[in-house]
């Protein structure tokens, strides 16, 4: 196990986005096809239920509904149903909105935030510099950023949790690209690295489950194929990065450790390949 205390792991989405794949894949179709809004929800022993993001919920459609906002919704065209809504899976589970105590965002861009709202009582774990890179930006940038601050509830800043500031720094093992990764929980459960390129602080998790190894690496890239093929974005895609320098480098940190560790379940949020082999459907 690469971490330290196995946990229960559901790979789901909460709508999907529809995206020309040459843009996420070098060499790709045109042709536009569908990227789940993936999230995950992870069973802690100790601390119950945890999102690592949310997907889309119906708020999304409220927040785009005039411009500058609307422009996100029409390049980016979105397709989504109640019933696929974060709390809404998590009920059907046996799990209320209010049970969650913890919800790790790995950058703020709307498909991954899009409803935080909908928990009230948790507290949000993110880096810093993440949150900054878009908090102050006004209405064009904010949209040109892919961020809708109406996303995120009144009192956000009083219920966040800045791994940085609050979680300490442990040693990963051996062989890895990254040396070390904040200790989320300060148990060992959670380990975050930071994979900035796709968005200004943008982080991944490693969990374990009794049976495997997973890196639920967000946005480094849009699919398995990516890294397994060595096919980076087109370079139109660098337009919306935070820094190429930085993709680059977390692109090829995440080939090698596929190569190194064949057997860990890298996950990216957008993948319907992985969602298809590992994902849950339901929570479980």
């Amino acid at each position: 196990m690469i971490t330290e205390v196995p946990v229960g792991l559901s790979l789901l989405s909460a709508g999907y986005c529809l995206h020309p794949e040459l843009l996420t894949l070098r060499g790709g179709s045109l042709k536009p096809v569908a990227f789940p809004a993936g999230y995950a929800l992870i069973r802690h022993p100790k601390y119950g239920p945890i999102l690592f993001d949310t997907g889309y919920s119906a708020r999304f459609f409220r927040e785009t509904a005039s411009l500058p906002a609307l422009l996100y919704r029409k390049i980016t065209p979105v397709v989504y149903r109640d019933e696929e809504s974060a709390a809404r899976r998590l009920e059907e589970g046996g799990i209320t909105p209010g049970d969650v105590r913890y919800v790790v965002l790995s950058h703020f861009h709307a498909d991954h935030i899009g409803g935080v709202r909908d928990f009230p009582q948790a507290q949000f774990i993110y880096l810093r510099k993440s949150y900054d890179a878009v908090s102050r930006l006004g209405p064009v940038r904010a949209t040109k950023a892919g961020f809708l601050p109406g996303l995120l509830p009144d009192d956000f800043n009083l219920r966040s949790l800045p791994l940085d500031e609050y979680s300490a720094m442990r040693p990963l093992p051996e062989g890895l690209p990254f040396t070390e990764a904040y200790d989320l929980l300060g148990d060992g459960s959670l380990l975050a690295v930071e994979l900035s390129g796709h968005a200004a602080g943008m982080i991944g998790l490693f969990v374990s489950t009794a049976e495997h190894d997973y890196l639920l690496c967000a946005d480094t890239v849009w699919s398995s194929r990516a890294f397994r093929e060595n096919r980076k974005p087109h370079p139109a895609a660098g337009l919306i990065m935070s820094s190429r320098a930085e993709y680059n480098h977390n692109f090829e940190r995440l080939r090698r450790i596929h190569e190194q560790l064949p057997a860990l379940r890298i996950v990216p949020s957008h993948c319907r390949e992985a969602l298809a082999l590992w994902g849950t459907g339901s929570v479980k």
